[in-house]
Formats: C-alpha cells, sequence, structure tokens
C-alpha cells in the first residue's frame, strides 16, 4: 500500500486557516454527538462522511504533492458534505421510501460513490479502490459469471441504494465505528502526545533500558509497546518514536536494516496490544457482537509473547555483535521521568479500568478523552500555583474528581471543562495550554482521516457481499479444502491476508478476509473469536512482509535503508506474529477461550519456548555462534513444539534438551581452549 496523504502529512500549524477550522469543527462535532447523541445513527455515520471527505479534498491535491487547487477543492469538499446534508434533511423521507430511490437518490448516491472512491485514492493509492471496484462490479456484472459465482442479478438502483443509504454499504458497521470509538481513542492519544506522553514513555524505556547490552533497541522495543497503548496505530509509531528510536541505534552499532526493523516490528504490534489496540479491534468487536474486554483478553497473551520474542531477538543481535548500550549517566532516570508527568497516566488508567470493567468503548472512550483535557488543563493551571500548599490541596481536588468523575453528569464535566478553559485564557502562561489542547483537537481530526475513509470505502465490499450472498461461495472452497486438512486451509487463509496487505490497510484487508475466511474457519471448528484474531493478525503481519510492507519503508528514509532490506529483517524479528496464531488455532486456550488455567500456562509456556529457540536459530546466536547442524536441531525442536500431533510435544522436549545440552557442552568446551 502507497498512502499518498501528502497534506495530511503537515502539522496543524502547517494547515491553511480554512482547513484548521473544518478540522477543530470535525472534533467538536464528534465530541457533541458522543456525549449527547443528538442526532440518529444514521446522520451521525452521514456527516462523519461528509467531513472525512471535506477534509481529504481540501488537504490533498488530484495528482502530485503541490497544494489542491482551491476552487475545485471546494467544489468537491462541498459536495461531499452535501450528500450528507441531504441524509439530515429528508432523512424521513428516506425512510419511509427505502428501496424505491427518486431521481435526486440516484443523483446523491452515484456523486457520494464517486468522491469516497476518488477520496480513497487520494489517501491511498489506486489498490483499495480497485479491489472494491471489483467487488463494485461484480455487484452490477455477476450475473454474467459462469459456475457457482453468478448471480440472480441486480440493477444500478439496487447497487446504489445498497451502498449509499441504509447501514450496509458506505454507512455500515466500520463507519459507525469510525465515528464512535475510534475517533474518540484517537481524539484521546493526539490529547496525550500533544501534552508529552511520547517524553514520558521514551525517557521510562530509557532509563530502564538505555545501559543494557543493546540498550537503544531495547528501548525502541518498550517505547513503541507504552505508545500502542494510547496510538494503536503501527505507521504513526514508526514516524514518531522512530525518529528517536533509529538514529539512536545505528549510533551504537546496529545496522540500518536491522534498526529500521526492529522499529518496524515493535510499532506495528502496537495494534494487537492491549488494553487499547488499533481500530480492528473495535470493529471485530462490534462484528461478531461481542464485549470489546473479549477481544483485548483474547490478544492479551499473543501480544505478550509477541514483544517477548521481540526483545529477545534484539538481546541476542546485540550479543552476538557485542553491542553495548549508553553510559548508565548518560540515561535519564525512569522515575524522575514519571514524576514529572505522572499525572499524565491517569486518564490511561482510567480509560483501562473503564474498558475492563464492562463499560461501553464509546462511553469509555468519551470520559478517557474528557478526563484527559481535564488533567492537562488542571495541571497547567496547578504548576503555575506558587504556595505548595495550595498546590497540594488542588492536586488533591483534581484526584477527587477524576475517582468519582464517571459518576458525574455529562453537563458537570462540560462545565467542569469550560472553568478550566476560563482560568487558563486568564492566568500567565495558561494559553499556551489552551493552543495545545486546540492542536490536539486538530491532530486528532487529521490522524482520523485514514483510517474513516478505509472504513467507509470498504462499505462496497460489505455491501456487495451482503446481497449476493459471495462470501458462502468463497467460504464453501475454503470449507472443501478444509475437510481433509484445517492447516492447509489456514495456510491459504494466511496466503490471502498476506497478499491482500501488500495493497491494502490493515482495517479493509480484516474485513475481507474476515467476510470470506472467517465463516469458514468457523465451520472447521475455529472458536468465533479465533478466527477473526487469526485473521485479524496476519492482516498486521501483511505490512512487514516484503515486497510491499507499509511500516517497513515508513522506518526506510529515518533509518537510510531500503525498505526491503529492512523488512527481511522485520520477518525474522517478528517470529512470534507467524506461528502464535497457528498455535491458537489448535490450542484455543492461548487466546483465553476454554481450558483450565493449568493448561493456559502450559501453552503460555510451551510458545514462549519454541518462539525463544525459534529467535536463537534465526539470529544463529545462543551462548555462542551455533553450527548449521544445531540451527536445524534447534528447528526441529520448535517446530514439534507449535505441531499439534500426538507426541509432537514430547519430542519437541527431547529435542530441545538435546539442543541446549550439546550448545552449552560445546560452548563451555570453547571457553575452556581458550583459557
Amino acid at each position: 500500500m502507497t498512502e499518498q496523504n501528502h497534506g495530511l502529512a503537515a502539522g496543524p500549524g502547517d494547515w491553511p486557516k480554512a482547513l484548521f477550522y473544518v478540522a477543530l469543527l470535525f472534533s467538536i462535532f464528534q465530541i457533541t454527538t458522543a456525549a449527547f447523541h443528538p442526532v440518529s445513527s444514521q446522520i451521525l455515520r452521514a456527516v462523519h462522511v461528509g467531513f472525512l471527505l471535506l477534509t481529504v479534498f481540501l488537504s490533498i491535491p488530484l495528482v502530485g504533492q503541490h497544494k489542491p487547487w482551491q476552487p475545485l477543492a471546494w467544489l468537491l469538499g462541498l459536495a461531499g458534505m452535501g450528500t450528507a446534508i441531504y441524509q439530515w434533511v429528508f432523512e424521513a423521507d428516506l425512510i419511509q421510501r427505502s428501496g424505491e430511490l427518486t431521481s435526486a437518490d440516484m443523483v446523491v448516491g452515484l456523486l457520494l460513490m464517486a468522491l469516497v472512491f476518488e477520496a480513497a485514492r487520494r489517501v491511498m493509492g489506486i489498490a483499495l479502490p480497485l479491489i472494491c471496484g471489483l467487488f463494485l462490479a461484480y455487484g452490477l456484472l455477476g450475473q454474467y459469471l459462469p459456475g457457482d459465482l453468478a448471480h440472480r442479478g441486480y440493477g444500478l438502483d439496487q447497487i446504489v441504494n445498497q451502498l449509499a443509504f441504509g447501514t450496509e454499504g458506505f454507512y455500515g458497521t466500520p463507519t459507525y465505528v469510525s465515528a464512535t470509538y475510534i475517533f474518540l481513542f484517537i481524539l484521546f492519544g493526539a490529547f496525550l502526545e500533544q501534552a508529552g506522553m511520547i517524553k514520558l514513555f521514551t525517557d521510562f524505556a530509557m532509563g530502564l533500558f538505555g545501559h543494557k547490552l543493546g540498550g537503544p533497541a531495547k528501548v525502541s522495543v518498550v517505547s513503541s509497546a507504552l505508545m500502542g497503548t494510547i496510538t494503536g496505530s503501527g505507521v504513526a509509531n514508526v514516524v514518531t518514536t522512530g525518529q528517536f528510536t533509529i538514529p539512536l541505534m545505528k549510533r551504537f552499532g546496529y545496522q540500518p536494516a536491522f534498526a529500521g526493523g526492529v522499529e518496524a516490528t515493535s510499532s506495528m504490534g502496537s495494534q494487537i496490544m492491549p488494553p487499547i489496540m488499533g481500530a480492528v479491534a473495535f470493529i471485530m468487536a462490534e462484528t461478531i457482537n461481542v464485549p470489546f474486554i473479549e477481544v483485548a483478553k483474547a490478544a492479551l497473551m499473543p501480544a505478550l509473547l509477541y514483544f517477548g520474542s521481540v526483545f529477545w531477538m534484539v538481546h541476542l543481535e546485540a550479543k552476538r555483535a557485542n553491542l553495548s548500550g549508553l553510559p548508565k549517566d548518560q540515561c535519564p532516570n525512569p522515575w524522575a521521568a514519571v514524576k514529572q508527568r505522572w499525572y499524565l497516566l491517569i486518564p490511561l488508567f482510567i480509560l483501562i479500568y473503564l474498558l475492563f470493567s464492562g463499560r461501553t468503548p464509546l462511553f469509555s472512550g468519551m470520559v478517557g478523552l474528557a478526563l484527559t483535557a481535564i488533567v492537562i488543563l488542571g495541571s497547567a493551571i496547578i504548576l503555575r500555583v506558587s504556595s505548595s500548599v495550595l498546590r497540594m490541596a488542588f492536586w488533591i481536588a483534581l484526584g477527587v474528581l477524576c475517582a468519582g468523575f464517571f459518576q458525574l453528569g455529562i453537563g458537570v464535566v462540560f462545565g467542569v471543562v469550560a472553568l478550566l478553559v476560563a482560568i487558563c485564557w486568564l492566568i500567565k502562561g495558561g494559553r499556551d495550554t489552551l493552543v495545545v489542547c486546540l492542536h490536539a483537537l486538530v491532530e486528532g481530526a487529521r490522524h482520523a482521516v485514514p483510517v474513516g475513509i478505509a472504513c467507509t470505502l470498504v462499505g462496497v465490499i460489505i455491501g456487495v457481499v451482503s446481497l449476493t450472498g459471495v462470501a458462502s461461495t468463497f467460504a464453501g472452497y475454503i470449507l472443501a479444502i478444509g475437510q481433509d486438512n484445517l492447516f492447509l486451509s489456514l495456510i491459504l487463509t494466511m496466503l490471502t491476508c498476506l497478499v491482500l496487505g501488500m495493497g491494502i490497510p490493515t482495517i479493509p484487508n480484516y474485513i475481507i478476509t474476515s467476510s470470506i475466511a472467517a465463516p469458514a474457519l468457523l465451520e472447521l471448528g475455529v472458536p468465533l473469536i479465533v478466527s477473526h484474531m487469526f485473521v485479524f493478525y496476519f492482516g498486521i503481519m501483511a505490512d512487514l512482509t516484503p515486497p510491499v510492507a507499509l511500516a517497513c519503508f515508513a522506518a526506510a528514509p529515518i533509518a537510510k535503508e531500503s525498505g526491503l532490506k529492512i523488512s527481511l529483517w522485520a520477518i525474522r524479528i517478528a517470529i512470534a506474529g507467524f506461528v502464535v496464531p497457528f498455535m491458537a488455532v489448535y490450542e484455543p486456550a492461548l487466546m483465553l477461550q476454554g481450558g483450565s488455567w493449568l493448561a493456559t500456562l502450559f501453552i503460555l509456556l510451551k510458545a514462549a519456548l519454541a518462539i525463544g529457540i525459534w529467535g536463537a536459530v534465526f539470529t544463529g546466536f545462543l551462548h555462542r555462534k551455533m553450527a548449521w547442524w544445531e540451527r536445524a536441531l534447534g528447528f526441529a525442536g520448535g517446530a514439534s513444539l507449535i505441531l499439534a500431533t500426538p507426541m509432537s510435544d514430547e519430542i519437541g522436549f527431547a529435542l530441545i534438551a538435546l539442543f541446549l545440552a550439546q550448545h552449552f557442552w560445546r560452548a563451555r568446551r570453547a571457553q575452556a581452549t581458550l583459557a
């Protein structure tokens, strides 16, 4: 996938005033509708898409990297917003004549279709619009295909009605999730980033691991994992933490390709890292109708294995190349970093508590966002109070407010925010904090655009699949293969995810494969959430897999190395991401789907041992450099633990015991000879 969001890449301070205010109005609309629900779900989705189209056409040109020609930009942008106003004004009429479109309805529907396709092309390149165009062509012309793929035939008016009106096309579940949960969580992350959370995470990681063996690379892993708790975006992590960690790794002796691979792999893991995870996790929860906490629980152990394996690979590579860390006196004190910005952790902890206590993501996101604004504004006021006693009293009052925050009415919450804004406006230096909050609102809208456009365009796939029933045809093919061999079905599904991921982002990749392959895996006995997590994981791995690896190519200009070389390192470092989904299918307890805690613990330890041995095999180093036959023995032992066949565990443990015994015996003999 090639993202072409040139205009979106500029910061809010670089934007034209009109675009700045459009983005600000976009965020205000989303916050207001999340807090007070003044419009119906259909209107919320339509206006959300209208704002997305307006922002895209005002910020990204037709071709090239220059600023868009403003008359045409405003014409297209306002046309996109006009489709939303049409839905709003004629909402009741559209409901009453559902399925019977007037000429005006057809014009608006076709206009919306053209604008969404063009906006997606500008933001993400041609690949996703082409794939969605093929589905659209199938809906219009599929009756002429031979065999099982043929459908009964649908007119243009039926396709337009399915896609542009109702909730199974452009305004489907992904758009609803984008307009509610995802936008709020992106805003939440933008506020924390603007307030200095990135510095807190990087300083904390530097203080803990910067002076260790291979410290700079370990800092990259830890800081990216921490960043994942607030952003849930792999590419965003690469271009934020990577600006600091990649040059640091290179300075201390890591190869540029390895440094880029570590950052890309760690950053992509943010999408599978609870508690917040990426946008796909919220879409998954809505699609399979389970609480978000169930998705987060299923992702927990695989995420720990993923980041544990990346950390282990970094350690082995540092040991092999004898790469030291920074001098300890050059590393910041991690606890001093926490002491300086500890108050930023309050909204994060309360958000986690709400998500895991059964509250809805919409409520949790709204509370987390409002609480973040209160903490940022409140701390700005408190830190400017000279009296230590008065400052302590203010901190206590803020703590009490946070503790009982989600019990307050929304009117009280907005009243508190308004009061704090007024105080910041009046005190010396307080206006700087208001500018930070203003920029956070605009940054949040900017980050939401690529996600929102992808969610809107994949409505074509959802609409055509639900209208024609083609998913059951593809599922039948997979079932026919899997009747004899589940493993072959899994391989086919994995390859589908990886190939699709070469051209499209994670969200549409998940939606396509979960619509087609996940039902077939369910029929083959794979638990519902495990089947969806399987396609989710490989959608993420596609961003690390050559020849087109978005996260690796995002790291390339920072590392000053080719994206392909970075990608080849990334897939070695991310070995857990390729192994764990297969293990979870055969051992669902790895995703906390059934089984006792003892069984879960055994599977976790078995997976950790297999991945750890494979890490040594792919690095070629454990206690010393490994011979080819040692690597073959270690690979066979790890593979035996991963396979779910009779006696495979026993064989795997025996092979690994033999591997470790002879390796350390040879290492001890070599040391004795040198002595």
